[in-house]
């Protein structure tokens, strides 16, 4: 696949900034879920200031000037990777957002309904690191994090139920244990530092 990343300022001279008058429409996505989050317009230096600074910046075409997202708010998009489109006159930016990113403060400007299926995986590992470092009381995952033998017992009782769902042939009682098993499965990983990143990242090198 072809590399259309932004990483240098000298990288911007690929785009074709004559097609838009200058502006070039700037889709934000969240790098951790896939969740498109915002669109605006950004010129070649509001481009050079989200490389520089690591923050989206943006240029605003009613007030005729620069902007940096979260500015007033404080709901800023930290920058993780820049890349062009084939034809070099649209930009996407993978951010990691601080707080809701519409100015309704809704999470997208998309509004609900338009998360990918497989953005739960972040978000149920997202919950397990909160869970892991609140330690609220009563709560099981805590308990799983704090017995390894449970852990590890409920791992292998997981597996075993799914087999014999799988064996069975019972679609719904396959679907409900596999769920019960990727939730374990996590857990053990967060026991071990490791969260769902390093999952995707490593099933991502195997495609």
């Amino acid at each position: 696949m072809t590399d259309r990343s932004l990483s240098t300022a000298g990288a911007l001279d690929a785009l074709d900034f004559e097609r838009g008058g200058g502006l070039l429409p700037l889709v934000v996505q969240d790098a951790r879920t896939g969740d498109v989050l915002m669109v605006g317009f950004a010129n070649r230096l509001a481009l050079q200031k989200t490389l520089e600074t690591g923050q989206v910046h943006f240029w605003s075409r009613s007030r005729e000037q620069l902007w940096r997202k979260g500015e007033t708010s404080g709901h800023t998009l930290a920058l993780e990777s820049l890349h062009a489109d084939c034809d070099g006159d649209t930009v996407l930016a993978r951010v990691t957002p601080a707080g809701p990113t519409c100015h309704t403060g809704e999470r997208s400007c998309f509004g609900e309904g338009t998360s990918s299926p497989f953005a739960v995986l972040p978000r149920l590992a997202e919950t397990l690191a909160s869970r892991a470092a609140d330690h609220p009381e009563g709560s099981y995952t805590v308990r799983l994090l704090d017995d390894e033998n449970l852990r590890l017992k409920k791992l292998g009782e997981e597996t075993a139920e799914l087999v014999a769902a799988l064996a069975k042939g019972d679609t719904v009682r396959s679907v409900e244990e596999a769920a019960d098993l990727l939730y374990h499965l996590l857990v053990a990983l967060r026991a071990e530092g490791l969260d769902a990143s390093a999952l995707l990242e490593e099933l991502e090198d195997r495609a």
